[in-house]
């Protein structure tokens, strides 16, 4: 019997236990918090990292506990978006999460969604955020290209800066009356809430982005930038100067249809 015959799979195991380990799963990211940082930045790529180093000392003294600082290289793939010309390998810092034993993972190799912007030397980026170096997964990748491909539409809905002003008027019966809810845009265009209630009904409210209520106008659709810019960009109350020209009957309605629309869209969850 030779001495020799478990070498290779002790060398194996030993192997395994001093590669690095592959990063941890992000948390999921929401459509509010892609479109966060989609919107904000100029470049948005696809790409494969070439090689990360971690660094150390007074390059990485301002690093949150539990991650690490690597200064990336990545192949360019693909621009989502920007007019940037980008070499075929660019670069960044980034702060990674350290994998369940507190070690620093493997980036070589991971490929990336970037949201970032151009930095001071040429092929140099800087990530817009924490978490905007996204793993390119056919899921995220397919939500940051429909939020971006929305955004440069030329029907894409404005940022909402806050509310005008807001009318009820009740029905002939009881129960029944509709209000409108008038909101402020950073460009000026035209966009309403409008309420409707009728007896023995559920009430129904709709989205307008003309000066006109027709009866094509509905709810946003979820995850769809214009749901993104009313449930983010809505106040959480009516605001009193809103209903400050109508009847204390009717601003109180207005409020409780105002309500009801928050409610119908849901919170704005950031991750």
């Amino acid at each position: 019997m030779t001495p020799f015959r478990h070498f290779a799979p002790l060398a194996a195991i030993l192997l395994m236990a001093a590669a690095p380990a592959p990063p941890p799963p992000p948390a999921p990211y929401s459509y509010v918090e892609l479109a966060d940082m989609a919107l904000a930045a100029p470049i948005a790529l696809a790409a494969d990292i070439a090689a990360a180093e971690a660094l150390k000392g007074e390059a990485a003294a301002d690093v949150p506990e539990g991650k690490a600082r690597f200064y990336v290289q990545a192949d360019v793939r693909a621009l989502i978006r920007g007019n940037a010309m980008l070499p075929a390998r660019i670069s960044y810092l980034v702060d990674v999460p350290l994998d369940a034993n507190g070690k620093k993972p493997k980036l070589k190799g991971m490929p990336v969604l970037l949201l970032a912007a151009p930095a001071t030397r040429p092929g140099e980026l800087r990530l817009i955020g924490p978490r905007a170096q996204i793993p390119r997964t056919p899921a995220n990748e397919a939500r940051v290209r429909a939020i971006l491909t929305e955004a440069v539409s030329p029907d894409a809905p404005p940022a909402i800066t806050g509310v005008a002003r807001a009318f009820h008027v009740a029905g002939s019966l009881p129960g029944e009356g509709e209000s409108q809810i008038f909101l402020r845009t950073a460009d000026g265009r035209p966009i309403s809430l409008n309420v409707l209630r009728r007896p023995g009904e559920e009430p129904r409210w709709a989205v307008a982005l003309t000066e006109l209520v027709d009866d094509s106008a509905a709810p946003p659709k979820p995850d769809s930038l214009l749901w993104y810019r009313l449930a983010c960009g809505l106040p959480r109350t009516l605001p009193a100067a809103a209903t400050a020209a109508i009847a204390p009957a009717d601003a109180d309605q207005a409020r409780a249809d105002y309500a009801l629309v928050l409610a119908g869209l849901g919170p704005c969850t950031r991750g």
